[in-house]
């Protein structure tokens, strides 16, 4: 039995690619007679251009522990997908010939919510898709984790680890900003594992005066530091309020002013408080290095599971886990959903039990 499957990899790189797909090969290398993998280069670029090129199992061999894609990859925004290129080229009439030149089996997909959504865009025409979960977000609705997510918590949680420190040397507080523009989970998480004394995430608006506060209530307690963990994509009440037109002029006049959300907020403590602020951006450190041990086993698990769908020639399908088993969830059911972190999730609760402060 001869299989000819596609793979690519689409969007923000993380941890775990490389070891998703190699769960992937080496799942169905074990079961076919004869496997052809096409690697696409650069994401939907490579399928959209024609450009690819024919791997071997011994491509997948040593990159369990490697982090980026070796096949690269790059942002095809979806709202973009049915909109010609500058060529007037049909971009989703490309990708459909690419694949039926190939004689694809199956287009394996590695990737976030856009890429999920222009996955179940190519599903609708007619192609054979299962899609893996890759964030490091955790965002994708229909799975309880994505790959990606705890290696850069780890990362995170090491850049609050460090700043503990110096804050505590210097007596400052110390803003520490998180990725997460939409969701919060890594932020919620780094902020936790870290230690934060307050986390400001885009699913809890908070209010400044609330946020100093915290901070009066730790110097008063004798405490010489405060920090925080910031989500890129934390909101104020005030803002959380306004139409989105209005936020985004809002949001297009800060940027004149400052580089992030953080550095508004540092201003504004020190305003409130007269601390000194002091602000660090790992910045795509949490989406470089090798993959933890737990996104290691996550993603051979989901690559298998992947494999085990195409023997089975069940398509349409993301490959997610659900209550700590791999499950088939239709494209259909998921793709264009968000999963946010919920303001009354048991580790929001928790968190705030202990005295962790979000600033509402």
């Amino acid at each position: 039995m001869i299989k000819r499957i596609g793979l690519l990899t689409s969007g923000g790189d993380c941890q775990a690619l490389n070891a998703t797909m190699r769960g992937v090969v080496k799942g169905l290398t074990n079961s076919v007679d004869e496997l052809e993998v096409y690697g696409f280069d650069d994401g939907y670029k490579g399928l959209i251009y024609g450009k690819y090129q024919m791997l071997t199992a011994k491509d997948f061999s040593g990159i369990l522990t490697q982090g980026g894609t070796i096949l690269g990859t790059s942002r095809q925004p979806f709202k973009l997908m049915r909109v010609p290129d500058e060529n007037g080229l049909d971009k989703v009439e490309a990708m459909k010939r690419t694949y039926y030149k190939l004689c694809l089996d199956c287009l394996v997909i590695l990737g976030g919510n856009g890429t999920q959504k222009t996955a179940n865009l190519l599903r609708e025409e007619g192609l054979n898709i299962i899609h893996l979960p890759k964030t490091i977000d955790n965002d994708i609705w229909g799975t309880d984790m994505t790959f990606g997510f705890q290696s850069a918590v780890n990362i995170a949680t090491n850049a609050i680890d460090c700043i503990h420190t110096t804050a505590a040397s210097h007596g400052r507080v110390f803003i520490v900003e998180v990725m997460g523009h939409k969701v919060g989970s890594l932020t919620l998480h780094a902020g936790i594992a870290g230690g934060a004394d307050i986390i400001l995430i885009p699913e809890i608006p908070y209010d400044i005066k609330k946020v100093a506060e915290a901070i009066n209530r730790r110097a008063r307690a004798g405490k010489r530091f405060t920090i925080l963990a910031v989500a890129e994509g934390a909101i104020s009440k005030e803002d959380a309020k306004l139409p989105k037109k209005k936020y985004k002029e809002k949001l297009e006049a800060r940027a004149k002013k400052y580089p992030s959300v953080s550095y508004e907020i540092a201003d504004q403590i020190s305003a409130e408080t007269g601390a000194e602020v002091r602000i660090t951006v790992p910045g795509h450190t949490q989406r470089g290095g090798e993959p933890c041990a737990y996104d290691r086993v996550l993603s051979t698990r989901i690559g298998a599971g992947a494999a085990e769908a195409i023997l089975d020639g069940e398509y349409g399908v993301m490959i997610g886990i659900v209550e700590g088993k791999i499950k088939r969830v239709p494209l259909a059911e998921c793709a264009g959903k968000l999963k946010t972190v919920d303001p009354k999730d048991q580790t929001v609760l928790a968190a705030k039990r202990i005295g962790i402060s979000f600033g509402d």
